[in-house]
């Protein structure tokens, strides 16, 4: 007879929340945490390991390694269609991105505060910031980097290559800006620079969620907790649904190794599955009344806010010629990946003190530098929907690129501003850095580079924000803590509950979510616990009934 599955927390996903919260919640002796994790562990793979594979990884999309999935035509971008993925794998996307770490800025705190609250203020973000990471690199504000987390973060190159300075230098002629140590302290967001903050340990190998948080101290042999945690980590398991009683959730269903299999929560079951969070939302019932009813879903709660407010920064390049005796990236250190990058404000010249432009140089050995250009603050929204009640159905994913017209402008001003002083600055520094793609007489034509933007646009894996963390009357699916508005006992924690677009990588923003949910729900044990306590002993707080 096959025993049933019992655990205080079942958490679904081992990226960057996911494995925060398992290994936190895990912490407590006492607590019995289910975690489980479609694909496997492949932290020992060279691609996965080496971080010199980071952008081949990208770019590749490994079956092995990749949930595989297309979105749908993009309207506004020539109907061109772009992957629908993420880490399939122990760490998720941490497991496959491109490394990059970096926070959102504190002019995005405030706003998560004044929407939220404040446990999302400024000051507590940073202090949970400082104690996620270990940081291995300069800066001038050492009381805002932390020292003993879990993260590793190492500063690279030690010593930039003249190609990441010459870039760096016709940065600071082209925009005023001049060059910051680190741009994670709160109190220099913008600016040039040329080493870049990466999630690796000091010999330059990939630091994902996995690798920190479910390393051999925490998970041994067979998935088992270590040292007495309770706690069990199941590969090879796909959620298809979460499992409830009335409004309540009580657990999952999940397909492991070709069998459907059930397990089920005494406190709380937690969604930690990235882009595929909303869809399993909807397959379990709550979201949009119609699309559940044409998928033949029974609602549990109707929440037309599900799947919606999909965001995603957009991304874009410009192509220099090079001197051929300039190297990218030094030898000693090809795991550094980047040459030099910058974040900088709004091209047009307002909100002339906020993050809204991410800039990286990407050598090649072909004399060439691209410059990777983002723009932080899209006004663009999509959408996920089910098709119909199968989970193993692709999702109808429209991420709505350059869908609202203020960020085709706000893309071409990069060009027109940014770009076109950067390449006179280069120029003007050696004359072998040429602009070679778009032409100026491109960026001259406005027709002609809003053409060249559709064609040359390409899909970041920043997506974010489709099951909001806001009041359900403002486009909310969960609460300020994560817990999904109009059931019990389920919550949401990852990157799809983001408020508002954050000005940074997601990973940094997902660990964050993570490690402020788990403390969460840690305190709200514990003051259970003295609760209880005192009435044992015969007091009354001041809420308890007679």
């Amino acid at each position: 007879m096959k025993r049933t599955l019992f655990y205080d927390y079942i958490i679904v996903g081992t990226g960057p929340a996911g494995a925060v919260i398992a290994k936190l919640l895990s912490d407590q002796k006492n607590t019995s945490v289910l975690l489980l994790e479609a694909g496997e562990n492949n932290d020992k793979d060279i691609p996965i390991s080496h971080s010199t594979f980071a952008p081949e990884l990208e770019e590749q999309f490994f079956a092995q390694y990749f949930w595989q999935g297309e979105g749908t035509p993009q309207a506004d971008v020539d109907d061109r269609t772009f992957e629908w993925t993420t880490g399939r794998l122990f760490g998720g996307g941490s497991s496959i991105n491109g490394e990059q770490y970096v926070r959102y800025t504190s002019a995005v705190f405030k706003e998560w505060e004044k929407l939220l609250g404040p446990l999302w203020s400024p000051a507590k973000v940073i202090r949970r910031f400082k104690q996620l990471e270990n940081y291995n690199g300069k800066t001038t504000n050492a009381n805002a980097r932390g020292y003993n987390g879990r993260i590793d973060i190492r500063q690279a190159p030690a010593r930039p290559t003249v190609m990441a300075k010459k870039l760096v230098s016709a940065i600071e002629r082209a925009t005023g800006f001049r060059e910051i140590v680190d741009y994670n302290n709160p109190r220099t967001p913008l600016g040039p620079f040329t080493r870049w903050q990466l999630y690796q340990k000091p010999n330059g190998r990939r630091v994902s969620s996995s690798t920190a948080f479910l390393s051999s101290d925490i998970v041994g042999t067979g998935g088992r907790g270590a040292g007495g945690r309770r706690l069990r980590l199941m590969s090879n398991s796909t959620v298809l649904r979460v499992l409830f009683s009335g409004k309540e959730a009580k657990g999952v269903e999940f397909l492991r190794k070709g069998k459907c299999e059930k397990a089920y929560a005494r406190k709380n079951v937690i969604i930690s599955a990235g882009i595929n969070s909303a869809q399993i939302l909807m397959l379990s019932g709550i979201g949009p009344y119609n699309i559940l009813k044409q998928a033949g879903i029974s609602p549990i709660f109707n929440n037309p806010n599900v799947g919606k407010s999909l965001r995603n920064h957009t991304l874009n390049f410009a192509v220099f010629a090079t001197n051929p005796n300039d190297r990218a990236l030094p030898a000693s250190d090809p795991d550094s990946l980047y040459t030099g990058g910058a974040f900088l404000p709004e091209p047009s010249g307002t909100n002339p003190r906020r993050r809204a432009v991410q800039l990286i140089g990407i050598g090649s050995e072909e004399n060439r530098l691209s410059l990777a250009l983002i723009y932080l603050r899209p006004l663009s929204r999509g959408s996920i929907k089910i098709q119909n009640n199968d989970p193993l159905k692709i999702v109808l994913a429209d991420e709505g690129f350059l869908d609202n017209p203020s960020d085709m402008e706000a893309v071409k001003n990069i060009y027109k501003v940014y770009v076109r002083k950067i390449a006179s600055e280069l120029a003007a520094i050696d004359s072998s850095y040429q602009l070679i793609s778009p032409t100026i007489d491109i960026i001259d034509d406005d027709s002609k580079l809003e053409a060249f933007i559709k064609g040359n646009f390409d899909h970041n894996h920043h997506q974010q924000s489709s099951l909001r963390m806001a009041p359900l009357n403002k486009g909310g699916v969960v609460d300020s803590r994560g817990y999904v508005h109009g059931v019990k006992k389920l919550l949401v924690a990852d990157a799809s509950i983001i408020p508002f677009t954050v000005d940074g990588n997601t990973s940094a923003a997902s660990f964050l979510i993570g490690y402020t949910i788990a403390r969460q729900l840690i305190m709200h044990n514990r003051r259970l616990q003295r609760h209880r306590e005192f009435k044992k002993n015969g007091y009354l707080f001041e809420n308890d009934e007679e």
